[in-house]
């Protein structure tokens, strides 16, 4: 199968991800540099994935940005390195430092309760019993607030049901608040895509502004992340990665539509931009991202975060609620955080910082070696992306570069 293998000694329009990283080859040696598309495209061969974009960061330079595989298989259209992935949860990060950037203001506080700026959410109860023939509701020990919307122990219950159009965020948060709450704020862990989304809405009435436009203007044009967008354009929807699944009898591979868009068009600007998992980005654009978290939340000279802010998005914020996908994990407000390495994460230091997307793509920072890895694929129907041998087989290969 013919392959595309990008480095990043090629174009700076291509690669240049922030001025913190510079150009030139890894100190790591060509023959360690290929070991990851070459571990990728096993994963190709045995149609796993129709094809992969990695990316590893040490110390402020890309040491590895590489491409194997299709984006469209029937196309036979070879993957680029500048290609566009739906990221999916790996917005969810986005959406927590947004949060944290208006704290930073003094605008509001991770500790204020939802309904301090969401008022349809006071008075909500709290699930206490439900039988066939009766539901009891009660009130629970506490409101919502931030904190737990910002590390899924708020208890709101899955999202909307669908309604046959593209509700927006003021609609999905007031669906949220008339339901019952699951349990007991702050009581135990489950992921939540409404929680992100109510933050989202917080976002746009703390700031007056919508959510998607607050993000453009305060994070990913300043990041120069210039292919981060929930409504690619024309030309960046030339880019978007064909996303697939097990053919019949799990025989090949499969076209799929990207399930989140509901049949909506890819470049409508009427979607409603979703916090929880609406963006599409590049592999490059991610990396500046995470760079800049890396950096204590300063790029280019400029600061995004305080360093108290910085420190809340990226440790542990659940104590011990056990949390995520895999062994070992802790939740910070938006990021995932790797309390005990183990498994998949085995080769990542504790405090390593991230999190996975629907169709199989991941990012992490990893703060004591200043490592980025990023993974792109678009791989739907996976039994658990965070756990996928994909993931542990760049991680594993992308650590051992340097050493």
């Amino acid at each position: 199968m013919t392959r595309r293998h990008f480095l990043f000694a090629v174009p700076v329009a291509l690669c240049a991800l922030t001025h913190a990283f510079a150009a030139g080859k890894s100190e790591a040696g060509d023959a360690s540099l290929k070991a990851i598309p070459q571990r990728m495209q096993e994963f190709v061969d045995r149609q796993v994935v129709s094809g992969a974009v990695t990316l590893v960061a040490q110390g402020g330079k890309v040491v590895a940005l590489d491409a194997v595989g299709y984006s469209d298989l029937a196309g036979k259209k070879p993957m680029r390195a500048d290609d566009l992935f739906w990221i999916a949860s790996m917005t969810k990060p986005l959406t927590g430092t947004a949060i944290l950037m208006l704290q930073d203001e003094g605008r509001l506080s991770v500790d204020d309760a939802v309904e301090k700026f969401l008022p349809e959410f006071k008075g909500q109860m709290l699930l206490a019993t439900k039988t066939p023939d009766a539901t009891v509701l009660k009130k629970p020990g506490r409101r919502i607030t931030l904190r737990d919307l910002l590390t899924h122990t708020a208890g709101l219950n899955s999202d909307v049901p669908d309604t046959g159009r593209d509700l927006m965020l003021g609609e999905r948060t007031l669906a949220y608040a008339l339901q019952p709450l699951s349990f007991e704020p702050g009581s135990k862990w489950q992921y939540s895509n409404p929680g992100i989304n109510t933050l989202g809405r917080i976002v746009e009435v703390v700031s007056g502004r919508n959510f998607a436009d607050f993000l453009d203007a305060r994070l990913l044009k300043p990041l120069g992340m210039k292919d981060t967008t929930f409504w690619p354009t024309e030309s960046q929807a030339r880019r978007v990665a064909k996303s697939y699944q097990p053919g019949p009898e799990n025989k090949g591979l499969a076209e799929v539509d990207n399930y989140f868009l509901k049949g909506l068009p890819l470049t409508a600007r009427w979607r409603t931009a979703i916090p929880a998992g609406g963006l599409y980005s590049t592999a490059a654009d991610m990396a500046k991202f995470y760079q800049m978290m890396l950096n204590g939340g300063v790029a280019n000279g400029r600061r995004y975060l305080s360093a108290a802010a910085h420190r809340q998005l990226t440790s542990t914020q659940t104590g011990e609620i056990k949390t995520g996908f895999t062994e070992g994990m802790s939740w910070g407000f938006g990021f995932q955080v790797v309390k005990q390495p183990v498994g998949v994460t085995a080769m990542l230091a504790p405090g390593t910082y991230g999190h996975g997307g629907a169709y199989g793509t991941q990012s992490w920072a990893d703060p004591r070696s200043g490592t980025i890895y990023i993974l792109m694929i678009q791989r739907a129907r996976m039994a658990n992306g965070d756990a996928s041998d994909i993931r542990k087989a760049f991680q594993e290969t992308a650590a051992a570069l340097g050493k």
